[in-house]
């Protein structure tokens, strides 16, 4: 099932008319004008391999992004409820932070009517360059009071 929501938001980052038009049949205008925005600078856009690697990865020319793709039909996903969650998390954190990229985590909110997307990133420290800018704005993914990270589709 996850990989549905990989090819949906790999079609969406590289700007592709067929999955731009279905992504945002039930979004206002606003919503689909922000879709649509990304037609100015795509991504190239490859697929990992593997279950423990990273999902996709976004390449233009300012930035490089790896990108976790997560979906749920809940508003909430607790990395604490599965040991392969946190500890991917741990690892594209640890690989993240040893290379100066920003780690990009992708919620699909299953069965939600109009923009079903949310972005978030963890939290690795400093970031450099443009990828400061864009860092600073995406909300973190949380952890909560025994450590377990967090993430609310609601917060993105």
């Amino acid at each position: 099932m996850g990989r549905i929501f990989e090819r949906e938001l790999k079609g969406i980052l590289r700007a592709e008319d067929d999955m731009l038009a279905r992504v945002t049949k039930t979004c206002d205008d606003d919503e689909k004008g922000s879709y649509y925005r990304i037609k100015e600078r795509p991504f190239m856009v490859v697929r990992g391999a593997g279950s423990l690697g990273v999902d996709l990865v976004a390449i233009r020319s300012d930035l490089s992004l790896p990108i976790e793709v997560k979906s749920s039909v809940h508003d909430v996903l607790r990395f604490s409820r599965s040991e392969k969650l946190a500890i991917q998390a741990q690892e594209m954190m640890d690989d993240c932070r040893r290379v100066g990229l920003m780690p990009v985590y992708a919620f699909r909110f299953k069965r939600h009517r109009g923009d079903a997307w949310r972005i978030f990133t963890l939290d690795v420290g400093p970031i450099n360059g443009r990828l400061r800018v864009v860092y600073q704005r995406l909300p973190k993914i949380t952890p909560s009071k025994d450590g377990n990270l967090i993430m609310r589709w609601h917060d993105g």
